[in-house]
């Protein structure tokens, strides 16, 4: 229905009304109040344009988070935003949804049918993954305790028995938070040229009666790899066979575990492996949530896997239930959002999605093939994120972070960084393939990636091109 004419007068009369206001004549402020208010359009313009120069989200290949969700979405959220979700019995709705997806999640990572009710496990929502990688260290570290001190262990003497946590070296920095808070030794197992995910050769080497656990990675941020938890369980239940303090698994499913339920490829790393007690997964990434929110679950619902004291119990219905997560006030409008996408998308729809997702990944890998300069570290086979570096001999004088700068002007993000530490001299860029990134999107970044490699060869020039190679040839000539 075309807008009346008394609808158009009015906005005119607010756009003149910004375009002619004092406040659009002067700088933001920015250190200090402003002495007066402001009429609201004008501040929300002036917020508006003071965001021009942020990289459109579609552009954005370099973060794992959701940039868009449906409207319908977007309005559930923007209703429930004046919840409070530390407020159970306030907001009893909320906090169900809150349990449904708890369940929802426990049960697309293998726990078994038989638990079917909450009780037999339990959870919590999380604000993003880090808190719930936070939950998963504290309940290994005071469990750990529990048991320590049963077999006569002092674990105050920190001398003879302090805490360890064994975890590749590309980890997410909350783990190395968790451990400086906690006072908790990171024993960090090496990546090498041959071991971009957790050597399993030598992971049992840095175990000893003081681990508390051993933390999986199923969507490792730096390449997009994931540790063989499966190869880690079985080497876990032969060491607990012996061991005076058995070892547990917590999986961080970082961005992994909302993707590797709907696809193929994946050996078993969840809850189908007996020694995995918790599980995290960021909600805002492949779970297509806005930042932030994320879960945790751990498979029993007992204090030997998530011991007392991290329980608190709040009101709930005339009852009590246990408040676990560590933040206390924040919205409730993510859980209606994650909520609404299990119900919207279903496990087909999240399966359609995510096949989608890893078909872009794939095409992106065929086309950085063609220009023979690249080696493919991630292929998209797996996780659908892209990770290349430039071939020893490459026969061109610039780098990734000159790439990176070049594609910057398109106004894409792709970005270059080294890998961690033994590999820190080898630099990769990386493309996260998001559910938003469709095949026209991945056209039009592989015509600018193609347009940003000519420019970067004839501004820094070429060394011995490759006169055979087609792509390369096409490349130097545009």
């Amino acid at each position: 229905m075309a807008e009346s004419d008394e609808q158009i007068t009015n906005q005119i009369g607010l756009e003149q009304n910004f375009l002619g206001s004092k406040e659009s004549a002067r700088s933001l402020p920015k250190d200090s109040l402003p002495k007066d208010a402001m009429p609201a359009n004008v501040a929300a313009q002036l917020v508006q344009h003071y965001r021009l120069n942020e990289a459109k989200a579609n552009q954005n290949l370099a973060t794992f988070c959701t940039t868009e969700m449906e409207p319908q979405a977007d309005h559930l959220m923007t209703d429930a935003l004046n919840t409070n979700a530390i407020d159970k019995s306030e907001y009893p709705k909320t906090a169900a949804m809150e349990n449904y997806c708890v369940s929802m999640l426990a049960h697309l990572w293998g726990l078994p049918e038989s638990q079917k009710m909450y009780r037999d496990f339990i959870g919590t929502s999380t604000v993003g993954s880090s808190e719930g990688c936070m939950l998963g260290g504290l309940s290994l570290l005071q469990s750990w305790k529990h048991r320590a001190e049963k077999i006569g262990f002092d674990t105050k003497d920190l001398h003879h028995h302090k805490p360890n946590l064994v975890i590749m070296s590309g980890y997410q920095v909350v783990w190395e938070k968790f451990c400086v808070y906690w006072n908790v030794e990171m024993r960090q197992v090496p990546i090498d040229q041959d071991h971009m995910s957790m050597d399993m050769d030598h992971v049992m080497d840095y175990v000893d009666e003081n681990t508390i656990g051993i933390i999986g990675i199923h969507g490792i941020t730096y390449t997009g790899a994931v540790d063989d938890i499966q190869k880690l369980d079985q080497l876990v239940s032969e060491y607990n066979k012996t061991a005076v303090m058995p070892l547990r698994i917590h999986v961080d499913g970082a961005f992994g575990a909302l993707f590797s339920p709907f696809v193929d490829g994946f050996k078993p790393w969840d809850f189908r492996l007996k020694n995995v007690v918790s599980i995290n997964v960021s909600g805002h990434k492949y779970g297509m949530v806005y930042p932030g929110i994320g879960w945790i679950v751990w498979r029993h619902n007992t204090d030997d896997i998530l011991p007392k004291e991290m329980r608190f119990s709040v009101p709930y219905l005339g009852s009590t239930v246990d408040s676990i997560a560590i933040n206390f006030s924040h919205s409730g409008a993510h859980i209606v959002g994650q909520y609404y996408n299990f119900v919207r998308f279903g496990y087909a729809g999240y399966k359609a999605i995510m096949n989608n997702v890893r078909k872009v990944s794939l095409r992106i890998t065929d086309e950085l093939n063609k220009f023979g300069l690249f080696d493919v570290l991630n292929d998209g086979k797996q996780l659908p994120i892209n990770c290349w570096k430039l071939k020893d001999d490459a026969p061109v004088k610039w780098n990734l972070y000159d790439l990176e700068s070049e594609l910057a002007k398109y106004g894409w993000q792709v970005p270059a960084y080294p890998l961690p530490k033994n590999r820190q001299d080898t630099t990769i860029s990386r493309v996260v393939v998001r559910p938003s990134m469709s095949m026209t999107i991945t056209d039009d970044f592989i015509e600018d990636l193609k347009l940003a490699i000519a420019n970067l060869n004839k501004t820094h020039g070429t060394t011995n091109l490759d006169t055979s190679n087609p792509t390369a040839m096409t490349i130097n000539n545009k």
